[in-house]
């Protein structure tokens, strides 16, 4: 069997007798699947999974916390990829976890199938397992170490983020888990790169990025084309929409929870798997990231209403199942940033809606759409909080673009459509009008003296974040889709 040849190469454990106070672990096998590009099953890969549930803090396990590379990270640099036309390799690493050091003293029983030769014997693990709590991050420790050896440089703003900036050229790597993008433009050090990585862990090599965390990955002369159609195909099948009729919009106008009349309680576990599937979905769909946000608003207590709009979104990606987001070559090396919120719009609770987006190097990046903490009292306010919002998303993308040692155009745009927002930034004394909004009045005042970013008007309709702060017409919609570089390649010309 492929795992167990593996755990033996990785002298992952000693039979032991068990320490006199010691309780060890259990374990069990665990057959996954396991998927081409296409997202045709390849084959199920068996896998010894520990029971580390029943770890005990403190005596097993301690820091259990390891980061995972940021979908936000990867847009930047599949805009940087693009624009530059930087090759993107893919990596796997096979029993990625097997790699990671144990500095704790964790006993498990012995495998199923694994006799041992006293009844009182258990494997003492020298090497992290998957289940064990801390696995991700012995794992992360280990390939930071062989990194760090290999000349690159850990990035700040994402820790998943290697770099090697050597001779003018560039090299960039980054790790999710187990699968590793690499991508820049000097050929020579991406070679060695993947033959000494191949020599410290079980390496295959998946050539041009393909397929990654779900997401199709097309790459043409046009651009780079990301997309999830087969995700949102096979999530219509599951919940029985496949044959539903298509919805021109994610979400009424009127938006979730106007009216009285919610109906009954629903199923709150079929409800929390389908808004958990589609927030996922919205990593690349930002078209249904306002309705995604609303709908996951209710998942404590859902009712027939909010079913029924998880039902909408669904008829609406019925209508465009490949529709995704294009990265293509453009002249602009600069940031941008849309700003919008929807004043009172909850009629719940009266709180507004903030939206941002930005676009680097011409690209759309990152997004979101997120309901305040607090009741605005003026339309002023809400888009205030807002631009704050908004202006920390740009700074860290800054600091991504140093770490990656791009240059960066200052200031960043920061687009707007409240006048009286854009004039308490720029107006030091505002007295009154601003004492419920001092820390986020300080902190942009701050950005803008420093040249960091410049608070720009533009009217309402040309306002890319509308599309995330509230429903919009069809005419509307559509036409902010167009801007978000959303298209779909599958559909009929």
């Amino acid at each position: 069997m492929e795992e167990m040849e593996a755990l033996k190469r990785n002298k992952t454990w000693n039979v032991v007798d068990l320490p006199q106070g010691k309780k060890p672990v259990g374990c069990k096998w665990v057959f996954t699947p396991k998927y081409k590009a296409d997202g045709t099953l390849e084959k199920y890969k068996a896998r010894l999974v520990a029971k580390g549930f029943t770890q005990i803090y403190g005596e097993d396990y301690t820091e259990t916390f390891a980061p995972v590379a940021k979908l936000n990270t990867i847009r930047i640099l599949l805009s940087i990829a693009v624009n530059l036309d930087w090759g993107l390799h893919q990596l796997d690493v096979k029993n990625a976890f097997l790699n990671g050091e144990l500095k704790e003293e964790v006993y498990m029983k012995l495998p199923p199938g694994f006799p041992g030769k006293k009844p009182n014997q258990v494997c003492k693990l020298k090497r992290s397992l998957y289940g064990l709590k801390q696995s991700p991050r012995a794992w992360f420790d280990r390939f930071t170490r062989v990194m760090k050896k290999h000349g690159f440089t850990q990035g700040q703003s994402d820790h998943t983020l290697f770099v090697k900036h050597y001779n003018g050229k560039m090299t960039i790597l980054t790790v999710y888990v187990d699968d590793i993008i690499l991508t820049g433009d000097d050929e020579v050090e991406i070679n060695q790169i993947k033959k000494a990585l191949a020599r410290e862990f079980q390496i295959k090599d998946l050539g041009e990025m393909k397929y990654f965390l779900g997401m199709e990955v097309a790459r043409s002369k046009g651009g780079i084309y990301i997309s999830q159609r087969k995700y949102v195909l096979d999530l219509l099948k599951e919940s029985g929409m496949i044959g539903c009729r298509p919805s021109d919009t994610p979400i009424q106008v009127d938006k979730i929870n106007e009216g009285a009349d919610l109906g009954k309680s629903v199923d709150i576990g079929n409800y929390q798997r389908m808004v958990g599937k589609l927030i996922y979905l919205s990593h690349t769909r930002p078209d249904i990231a306002f309705a995604v946000s609303m709908v996951s608003q209710h998942s404590h207590d859902p009712k027939q209403k909010h079913l029924n709009e998880v039902y909408r979104i669904l008829r609406y990606l019925k209508g465009s199942p490949g529709r995704g987001l294009l990265f293509k070559k453009t002249d602009k090396r600069n940031v941008e940033l849309f700003t919008d919120a929807d004043w009172a719009g909850d009629q719940d609770d009266r709180r507004s809606t903030s939206g941002y987006c930005t676009y680097v190097w011409g690209n759309l990046v990152t997004w979101r759409s997120k309901k305040q903490s607090v009741v605005a009292r003026s339309s002023a306010e809400a888009e205030y909080r807002a631009v704050a919002l908004g202006i920390c998303e740009a700074i860290w993308i800054k600091r991504t673009l140093e770490d990656l040692k791009r240059c960066i155009n200052l200031p960043i745009n920061v687009y707007c459509d409240n006048m009286a927002a854009i004039n308490i930034a720029h107006n030091p004394v505002q007295h009154d009008r601003t004492k419920h909004v001092e820390i986020d009045r300080h902190f942009i005042r701050e950005k803008v003296d420093k040249g960091i970013v410049d608070l720009r008007y533009i009217p309402s309709k040309e306002q890319t974040a509308d599309i995330l702060t509230k429903g919009l017409s069809k005419d509307g919609f559509k036409y902010l889709i167009s801007k978000l570089n959303l298209i779909d390649i599958y559909s009929p010309t």
